[in-house]
């Protein structure tokens, strides 16, 4: 069974920042690929960042390059999405995810999600 468990949600400012994390068991997270999805209402879920496990191969969408940046602690078993410069657009629920292929292969398993909410 494997199982995702989010924080770090909330309400920021426009330019502002937020961490949001990504808990798992230690088998998940040395052996599964970890992403980052967003979804708004009426709005297809989108992958906006991912991590291997292994050698760390990472993946961004185009709109989060350079802003966001995905890392993972070995010594807590979670992976992070630090989040910069945020934009009303980036509002969203944020849900992690996991796979045991790769960073843009499908994802299986889901987390609840956690609230990003970004004011103007």
């Amino acid at each position: 069974q494997v199982q995702l468990t989010e924080s770090g949600g909330g309400l920021v400012q426009a330019g502002g920042s937020l961490t949001l994390a990504c808990a798992t068991s230690r088998y998940t997270f040395s052996m599964y690929a970890i992403g980052w999805f967003r979804q708004t209402p009426g709005k297809e879920r989108e992958l906006v960042a991912a991590i291997s496990w292994g050698r760390e191969t990472r993946y961004y969408a185009d709109s989060v390059k350079g802003r966001f940046t995905i890392s993972r602690d070995n010594t807590k078993n979670t992976v992070y999405l630090q989040m910069n410069n945020l934009k009303p657009e980036d509002t969203a629920v944020y849900t992690c995810a996991a796979n045991p292929v790769g960073v843009q292969y499908e994802y299986n398993y889901f987390g609840q999600g956690t609230q990003v909410t970004v004011s103007s």
